[in-house]
C-alpha cells in the first residue's frame, strides 16, 4: 500500500494561506497541516482547523524568521542578536545555524519555546497530531533533542521525518543545481534522526517528498512524484496558498508558487485517490492509532 500524508505548512501565516488550506482540506486534497502558534493569523487558522475535524493539525515549530510565544526575557538566546530589542528570532536561517553550532543558543530555551507553541494550539482545543519545524531546523541534533523532550512533555507522539529519499530526488524535474546540492547535503543526518525518533517512541514516515520541489511544485512535478512513489508511508511537504497583500509583506520567498501548488494539489490528489486502489491518504494521527492497534 502506498500511503501519503499531504501536509501544508505555514497555516496561520496569512489569510490567503489559511483560505487555500481550508479549501484543499474540504476538497480531499490535503490530509494534514501544521499551524504556526505565533503566526499573525493564528486565531483564524485555529477556527478553520476546528471546523475540519478530519484534517490532522500539527505544530509548526518556529525558531527563526518569526516571534516567540514566550516572553523575550525567557528566550534571550533565540532572539536576533543584531536587534534583541525587536523581540524577534534571527531572520536568517544561516545565522541561526551558525549560532547553534557555536553554542550561543540554549537547548533549554528551544525546549521551553517549543512547549509553549504546542500548548498554545492545545489550549484552543486542537488535538496536535505531530511536530515539524519552520525551515526544517530539526534536522540538526541540537534542535531535535529539545524538540523530542518537548513532544514527550506535551503528549505528542509523531514528528516529520525531514529527509527526502533518493527516489523522490530523482523524480523531481527542473530543480536548480544549488537547491539540489543543498537538499542532498541535508540528507546526511537522516540515520541519526531515525534512531533518535525510534528510541523516543516517536512515530514518523519513511521520508518526506517535495522538499527539492519547494517553489516549483507544479502539476507536472507532483504527478512525477506520485507516479514514482513506492510502497510505504511518505509525507508530501507543500506550501499552498493564495497570494495576497499580507503575504507580500512577509519575508517568505514563496509567493506565486503557493497558488501553483494549490492548483497542482487540486488537479492531482483527488483523482489519484479515486482511481488508484493502492493509494491512500492518511495523517500522522493514523500512524499513531495504527501503532496503538498493533
Amino acid at each position: 500500500m502506498k500511503r501519503l500524508i499531504v501536509n501544508a505548512d505555514d497555516f496561520g501565516l496569512a489569510p490567503g494561506v489559511n483560505s487555500a488550506i481550508a479549501e484543499l482540506a474540504r476538497a480531499g486534497a490535503l490530509s494534514s497541516t501544521t499551524l504556526m502558534a505565533a503566526g499573525p493569523f493564528f486565531s483564524a487558522a485555529a477556527e478553520l482547523a476546528l471546523a475540519e475535524p478530519a484534517l490532522g493539525v500539527g505544530c509548526h515549530i518556529v525558531l527563526t524568521d518569526g516571534v516567540p510565544v514566550l516572553p523575550a526575557s525567557e528566550v534571550r538566546s533565540l532572539l536576533d542578536p543584531g536587534n534583541p530589542a525587536s523581540g524577534c528570532f534571527r531572520p536568517q536561517l544561516t545565522a541561526f545555524i551558525r549560532d547553534l553550532w557555536l553554542g550561543r543558543i540554549r537547548k533549554q530555551e528551544i525546549e521551553a519555546e517549543a512547549c509553549a507553541q504546542i500548548r498554545r494550539l492545545q489550549s484552543c482545543g486542537i488535538q496536535v497530531t505531530h511536530l515539524d519545524s519552520h525551515k526544517h531546523t530539526h534536522i540538526f541534533s541540537r534542535v531535535l533533542d529539545p524538540l523530542l523532550r518537548a513532544a514527550k512533555a506535551c503528549g505528542i507522539r509523531a514528528m516529520r521525518n525531514p529527509f527526502e529519499p533518493g527516489w523522490s530526488l530523482r523524480a523531481t524535474p527542473g530543480a536548480g543545481r544549488l537547491r539540489r546540492l543543498e537538499v542532498h547535503a541535508l540528507r546526511i543526518p537522516g540515520f541519526a534522526f531515525a534512531r533518535a525518533a525510534r528510541e523516543n517512541g516517536i512515530h514518523t514516515t519513511d521520508g518526506s517528498i517535495g522538499m527539492l520541489a519547494t517553489g516549483s511544485l507544479d502539476q507536472a512535478a507532483l504527478s512525477s512524484l506520485l507516479q514514482a512513489m513506492p510502497d510505504g508511508v511518505w509525507e508530501l511537504v507543500c506550501h499552498p496558498g493564495y497570494r495576497d497583500a499580507v503575504l507580500d509583506r512577509t519575508a517568505t520567498r514563496l509567493r506565486d508558487s503557493r497558488e501553483m501548488e494549490r492548483s497542482a494539489l487540486l488537479a492531482t490528489v483527488p483523482p489519484r485517490r479515486g482511481h488508484d486502489p493502492n493509494f491512500r491518504l492518511v495523517s500522522f494521527r493514523d500512524l499513531v492509532l495504527e501503532s496503538v492497534r498493533d
